[in-house]
């Protein structure tokens, strides 16, 4: 039988998870001064303070990811905060690390932090939406070019994870990967973040191209006279192509550096 587990929380379970979670917290700093809410945010990678302040008063629900992450940091189980995301953390599709027991403490989460949303699930503060590329076909058969979808489908980020890497959001997009050319490293259906910002070629790193109206992800190399090689992982297949800087100027964009890739196995 398969038992429906509610994600969502009502105002009356919100304040009472998150008033456990607060005692819990303000337990742990009674015997460590040092558990400020900057030190969790810090070690849950979230943007800052104000985040945890949210979950402690109950201001943004707790969802299963934000509430592994506090496990991990205050050591508790699950259910001794919220039984209705403990359930759900023990159905069979989110694993366990290898060899660990049933139990939902931390240690057994530490590998397989999963957040669960959907389209409707609001940001929380430490999140942001990149939007994908996709080649649009232009009108009067200009052909087509690589372009943002702006109304289109969109990947969560941290807002942490991105300045770690030094990303403005509002400089970068996500790009999937098409065909078997950058196998093994990046399957056919991965999908990579792009900075746009970041346009320069270096010598071997991996940048998303529009190929005259063809989005591309490749290794970039640069030739005299400002042409460019293209190399592909699975160079059997897949050999190097050479272009001069005429070809380079006229049909090759450079959109950005990849600074992330998520591989669908």
């Amino acid at each position: 039988m398969i038992t429906s587990i509610p994600l969502t929380a009502d105002d009356e379970t919100r304040k009472a998870e998150a008033m456990r979670l607060k005692a819990i917290y303000q337990d742990r700093k009674r015997h460590d001064p040092s558990l400020t809410q900057d030190k969790i945010a810090d070690m849950c990678e979230w943007a800052g303070q104000s985040v945890v302040s949210q979950y402690l008063n109950g201001r943004i629900p707790l969802n299963i990811g934000a509430l592994i992450k506090f496990s991990n940091v205050l050591d508790f189980s699950l259910d001794e905060v919220s039984p209705r995301l403990a359930a759900f953390a023990e159905m069979p599709r989110l694993r366990h690390s290898q060899g660990s027991s049933q139990s939902s403490r931390s240690t057994d989460w530490e590998m397989h932090q999963i957040e669960v949303w959907d389209d409707e699930t609001p940001l929380g503060p430490d999140e942001v939406e990149l939007p994908f590329f996709k080649e649009v076909e232009l009108s009067a058969g200009n052909g087509s070019q690589v372009r943002l979808e702006t109304n289109g489908r969109k990947l969560r980020f941290g807002k942490r994870t991105l300045k770690r890497k030094s990303i403005d959001p509002a400089s970068a997009g996500c790009a999937p990967v098409t065909g078997n050319s950058m196998e093994p490293v990046l399957p056919d259906g991965s999908t990579v973040g792009v900075d746009t910002a970041n346009t320069v070629v270096q010598d071997g790193k991996m940048y998303a191209i529009d190929h005259d109206g063809q989005l591309r992800v490749k290794l970039l190399y640069r030739l005299p006279g400002s042409g460019l090689r293209l190399r592909s992982y699975n160079t059997e297949e897949h050999p190097d192509e050479r272009y001069d800087g005429d070809y380079v100027q006229q049909h090759i964009r450079i959109i950005g550096k990849v600074f992330w890739y998520s591989v669908m196995l």
